[in-house]
C-alpha cells in the first residue's frame, strides 16, 4: 500500500473511532439529562400539588399560597437524594415516606407549610430539631443563611449529614443529640422548627429563640390529637401561640429525663 493511501485509511479509521466515542458520550449525556429532566418534571408536578393543597387548606392556615422562595426551594431541592434507598421512584409523591428507624420524611406539603410559617428572608440562623433524612434541612438551607440541625437517632443523623454534604449544602451544621434541649452553644436562633410531635413545648427552645423569632412545632401525643403550632416571641420575652391545623407526626424523643 502506498504511504498516502495508508494515512488516508488511518485517518478514516480514526474519524470513525472518534465518531463512535462521541456517540457513546452523547448517549450517556442524554441518558443522564433525561433522568435529570424526569426528576425536574416530577418536582414541578409535586410543587403544583402542594400549591393546590395550600389553596384547599387556606381557611385553616390563613395562607392561600406559599411564598415564592418556598415554592422555588421545593422545585429545586432533590428529594430523591433524601429518601430511603430503593424508594427514589416515589420521592416526589406528595406523601410522607418511611426512612428507617421508625422515622419518616414529611409530606412535601407539610415541609412547605412549616417552612412558609417561619417567614424566612434569607439572613436568618435557623435551628431544626429532628434532622431525619435531611430533606427539610435542605429546604431550609435554600431559605436561610445558616441551618443548625440536630438528630437524636445516630444512624439517621450521620446519613443525613452525608447526604447534605453530597448535595452541596455548606450552610447546614449537623449534630447528633437531644433536640429537646436545643443547641445552647449556637443560640439565639431567629427561627426554630421541630419536625416531631412534642407532648409540651420544650422550654429550652423558647429560651433559645431570639425576640421577634418564630417556633413552628407539632404538639400532641402520638396516638392522640396533634396540632401544628406557631409560637412568636416578642421583644419582652412573652409568647403568642397560634394553632394552624391538625397534623400527624412521629413523637419527639428526649426531654428532661431523656424519654419520649
Amino acid at each position: 500500500m502506498q504511504r498516502g493511501a495508508y494515512w488516508k485509511w488511518y485517518a478514516l479509521f480514526a474519524y470513525c473511532r472518534m465518531k463512535r466515542l462521541t456517540g457513546i458520550l452523547f448517549a450517556t449525556f442524554m441518558a443522564t439529562a433525561s433522568a435529570q429532566d424526569q426528576y425536574a418534571a416530577a418536582r414541578a408536578i409535586m410543587a403544583d400539588e402542594v400549591a393546590a393543597m395550600a389553596r384547599d387548606t387556606s381557611a385553616e392556615t390563613g395562607r392561600p399560597a406559599f411564598g415564592v422562595r418556598v415554592m422555588n426551594a421545593l422545585r429545586k431541592v432533590e428529594r430523591h437524594r433524601f429518601v430511603a434507598a430503593g424508594d427514589e421512584a416515589n420521592a416526589y409523591r406528595n406523601t410522607p415516606r418511611a426512612i428507617g428507624n421508625g422515622q419518616t420524611i414529611s409530606q412535601p406539603y407539610i415541609v412547605a407549610l412549616m417552612s412558609d410559617l417561619l417567614d424566612l428572608r434569607g439572613t436568618e440562623k435557623v435551628l431544626e430539631v429532628g434532622t431525619g433524612s435531611g430533606y427539610q434541612a435542605a429546604v431550609l438551607a435554600e431559605l436561610a443563611a445558616e441551618v443548625y440541625t440536630i438528630e437524636i437517632v445516630e444512624p439517621l443523623g450521620r446519613l443525613a449529614a452525608q447526604r447534605l454534604t453530597a448535595a452541596g449544602y455548606r450552610n447546614v451544621i449537623t449534630r447528633i443529640g437531644d433536640g429537646y434541649q436545643g443547641w445552647r452553644d449556637a443560640m439565639p436562633f431567629d427561627a426554630i422548627m421541630v419536625t416531631a410531635a412534642a407532648r409540651e413545648i420544650p422550654p429550652a427552645l423558647i429560651e433559645q429563640l431570639r425576640p421577634g423569632g418564630k417556633l413552628v412545632i407539632p404538639v400532641g401525643a402520638q396516638d392522640a390529637h396533634q396540632e401544628l403550632i406557631v409560637i412568636t416571641k416578642s421583644t419582652d420575652g412573652k409568647t403568642q401561640t397560634r394553632r394552624v391545623l391538625p397534623v400527624r407526626f412521629v413523637p419527639l424523643t428526649g426531654g428532661p429525663a431523656g424519654v419520649p
